[in-house]
């Protein structure tokens, strides 16, 4: 199949053919019959774009910052490549969406095969939505016309939250696609509409659907709106424009009446003027686009709706609205539509939306191919000539995302590795990194791999709660495996997969890299010297990330402790070189009691009398190195700092010498691995240490959760 694609660095648009997807969970596989390109939030990421890099730079000052912390801690060298790494990511345009149902999911779908239904799927042939961001087209409805529901439910949610009553005077300063689909949820309430902009055309139509038009540019706007009102002022302002400047707020408080509400629907300065809210004790809001749920990983990636008792219009519970007053007939997008293009034209849409040449609803239609069940072949594309004769380490990858990319595939190549196959969920990912890369072939269907004689070596790169199902199939279909951090979520799970792999004669290894990084393997050969104890400590200034994130949540993610400071667990475990005896955590605690399992102490000691603690803290500055590792062992100490240089005290060795970027070890690693697979070296990591290490992960993570010790 194929779907539109966009450079961040060039800003160029451009057909891809990638695997079709395949719907996992509580997801839908819809067919493409029609998408809309929303001239406003598109154009945008297209002006970027094609922007050069110091407007890049002038566009995001916020980024520019973090760029700074990063280059000061990490050196230049790394900061240079994530920045273009982050700008060589093709971005996946698109999010209004029609077209039919071809499969449902996992069996809970309230969808059937050849439903036609509304999504907010990207601009290609095939997309997967979670069945909360779908919703049904009624009879009579086009695709063409449905299609344009995900920028109608916009509106409609910024009307939601003016909160309108039948008669009220709401003004729409704004007349693109959601503009103009305002008015008409507007007039369909019954509300006197008053419309603003600058463009005759667009006045044109807002008038037609029964608004005032104003323009912008005839002189002061506020006073024809309260002279409009008798003096009074309107009841309310939804702002649906893309703008820079602050006028048009400060204009939209004046234009209010006293105790009027002003919203935010597009993008606009928010300097606000105290004055223009205190005198009218005006209220302002800002609209969260489709409606609850938005944003929200529990609604929009598990699927779980929120109870109608409780939150009467959801995402889809606005989408259903919209389709509903588009089949009575109160809305209709035809009057908007200044252009068609079929989908292979597509990237002349973007030239189009970027150029000077006018234009408002751009829709673009697709080959009817009439729902057709996709096979397995469908989700398989073969990039080059596969390569030829024997060899050992040719390796499947599961999961192709930035990490993967940009660190992990590069050093698998490096190795020697034959590049197979590469997997990914919705294929795009896959499909990029396939060509970009040199895999042979990409795949979304993980089955790719594990049935393909040709593979010897499966590489997990997913979320965690896949890890152990992934490592345990590939052990079963006879592969060595490398897992990314963590190997599995349970103690269970873990003993399952050593278990297979001691049955099965099979390597399996997770990415502890810090243990091969040249640094790690000066400070372990100096305190394998020692006469004594050692005392370990590693802070790791982790860097917050939103409770809400999927590596907290338990289920999905592990946490952090078993997720990342599994990382510092093992190297603690490589430097003293003995098993780990017993472990203690101490966790942070908010005003509630409640654990921050993110900022944590965890202590361990080893049965040589040596000791370690973690400092895992999630609550520092980004402009302070992210890692320190301290040994202190028969009068000397050594520090790691940042993985850029060793420093020695008391005859300590600095033979490590230091780094102008850094090396965390992934080249080794994955070059140990190789060696292990090609039967020339042995298991990168004892499988008896990569037991220890991940079962105290997640002792440890529980003992937070539980405030206690180990």
């Amino acid at each position: 199949m194929r779907i539109l694609l966009q450079s961040l660095d060039s800003g160029k648009s451009a057909l891809e053919d990638v695997p079709v997807p395949r719907p996992l969970g509580p997801q839908l596989l819809v067919e493409t019959r029609a998408t809309v390109v929303s001239a406003g939030t598109e154009r945008m990421l297209v002006e970027f774009g094609r922007a050069s890099l110091l407007e890049k730079v002038r566009q995001q000052p916020d980024k520019v910052k973090q760029v700074l912390d990063k280059a000061r801690v990490d050196g230049i060298g790394p900061t240079l490549e994530a920045v273009r790494s982050k700008l060589a990511a093709p971005l996946a345009l698109g999010y209004c969406h029609a077209g039919v149902v071809v499969e449902a999911g996992d069996g809970r779908s309230p969808f059937a095969p050849g439903d036609r239904v509304v999504t907010n799927g990207n601009h290609a042939e095939y997309v997967t939505v979670p069945y909360t961001l779908a919703a049904r087209i009624p009879d009579g409805v086009s695709f063409e016309a449905a299609a344009f529901t995900p920028l109608a439910a916009i509106g409609l949610q910024g009307v939601r939250l003016a909160a309108p009553t039948l008669g009220e005077t709401v003004v729409v300063y704004g007349l693109g696609l959601i503009g103009l689909l305002t008015v008409q949820i507007l007039r369909a309430n019954g509300c006197r509409v008053i419309g603003i902009d600058t463009s005759p055309a667009r006045l044109a139509i807002a008038e037609a659907a029964g608004a005032v038009a104003m323009d912008a540019k005839a002189g002061d706007v506020a006073a024809k709106v309260r002279a409009l009102t008798g003096g009074v002022g309107a009841d309310a302002v939804l702002l649906t424009l893309a703008s820079d400047s602050d006028e048009p707020v400060h204009n939209a408080a004046e234009m209010a009446r006293k105790r009027g509400r002003l919203v935010l629907v597009g993008v606009t300065g928010l300097a606000l003027r105290r004055d223009d809210f205190y005198r009218k004790e005006l209220s302002f809001a800002v609209s969260c686009s489709y409606g609850p749920g938005r944003y929200d990983p529990t609604y929009e990636d598990q699927a779980q709706d929120y109870p109608i008792g409780y939150v009467r219009w959801t995402e889809q519970r606005n989408f259903e609205a919209i389709l509903q007053l588009m089949a009575e007939g109160k809305v209709d997008p035809a009057p908007l539509i200044t252009h068609r293009f079929v989908f292979d034209e597509s990237p002349r849409a973007y030239d189009l939306i970027a150029s000077p040449e006018p234009s408002l609803g751009v829709v673009l239609g697709y080959q009817d191919r009439g729902g057709a069940a996709i096979s397995a072949a469908d989700r398989v594309r073969v990039v080059q000539a596969p390569v030829t004769g024997p060899g050992a380490f040719s390796v499947g990858v599961i999961g192709a995302g930035n990490f993967g990319v940009r660190t992990l595939i590069p050093a698998i190549k490096a190795a020697g590795a034959r590049l197979r196959t590469v997997a990914s969920g919705k294929g795009t990912s896959a499909a990029v990194a396939a060509r970009q890369l040199g895999f042979e072939q990409a795949a979304t269907d993980p089955e790719a791999i594990f049935s393909d004689p040709a593979v010897d070596t499966v590489v997990v790169l997913t979320r965690h709660d896949s890890h152990a199902r992934y490592a345990l199939r590939a052990l079963e279909a006879g592969k060595h495996v490398f897992v990314e951090k963590p190997l599995a979520l349970t103690a269970a799970e873990v003993d399952a997969i050593c278990e297979a792999a001691e049955r099965t004669g099979r390597h399996v290894m997770v990415g502890f890299n810090r243990r091969f990084a040249p640094l790690a393997t000066t400070l372990r050969a100096d305190l394998a010297r020692r006469a004594g104890p050692a005392a370990l400590v590693l802070t790791v200034n982790a860097g917050r990330i939103p409770r809400e994130h999927w590596t907290q949540d338990p289920a999905v993610g592990g946490g952090r402790i078993v997720g990342e400071a599994c990382h510092f667990i093992d190297l603690a475990r490589y430097l003293v070189g003995a098993p780990i005896r017993d472990g203690r955590a101490l966790p942070a605690t908010d005003p509630q009691g409640r654990a921050i399992d993110d900022i944590a102490h965890l202590s361990l000691g080893f049965a040589d009398g040596s000791t370690a603690v973690v400092h895992y803290l999630a609550n520092g500055s980004a402009a302070f190195p992210k890692e320190r590792i301290e040994a202190f062992a028969d009068g000397r100490v050594w520090q790691i700092d940042n993985w850029r240089r060793l420093h020695g005290w008391g005859g300590a060795s600095t033979g490590g010498g230091a780094f102008s970027g850094q090396d965390k070890g992934h080249r080794a690693e994955l070059a140990a691995l190789a060696a292990a697979v090609r039967g020339t070296g042995p298991a990168p990591i004892p499988l008896a240490e990569v037991r220890e290490v991940s079962r105290w992960a997640i002792t440890l993570a529980e003992a937070a959760r539980g405030h206690g010790g180990a």
